[in-house]
């Protein structure tokens, strides 16, 4: 994996909605053809890492959302998450 695919991958300050402006962006570069070969490939691996913390982003707030349970009262209460549920970063 490139530098650029591993900082991507790592940035833990880049929101959710950054990495997918990103990949976005990514997606758009490489869809206009002007890219050589070897910018394709860095900007794919780039785009795949931004994808999986997409992906791993999307799966803890999935994850928080399930723990949530109604109470009897109706009311929504949070409950602990255990951290090998989480994946690892």
């Amino acid at each position: 994996m490139s530098q650029g695919a591993q900082a991507a991958v790592t940035a833990a300050d880049v929101s959710f909605e950054e990495a997918l402006k990103k990949l976005e962006t990514i997606v758009e570069a490489m869809e206009s053809d002007d890219l050589p070969l070897d910018q394709l490939i860095q900007r794919f691996e780039e785009g795949a890492a931004l994808a999986k913390l997409c992906q791993d982003r999307l799966g803890e707030a999935e994850l928080k959302v399930r723990r949530l349970e109604e109470g009897l009262d109706g009311t929504l209460s949070p409950q602990p998450v255990p951290e090998d549920s989480l994946g690892s970063p």
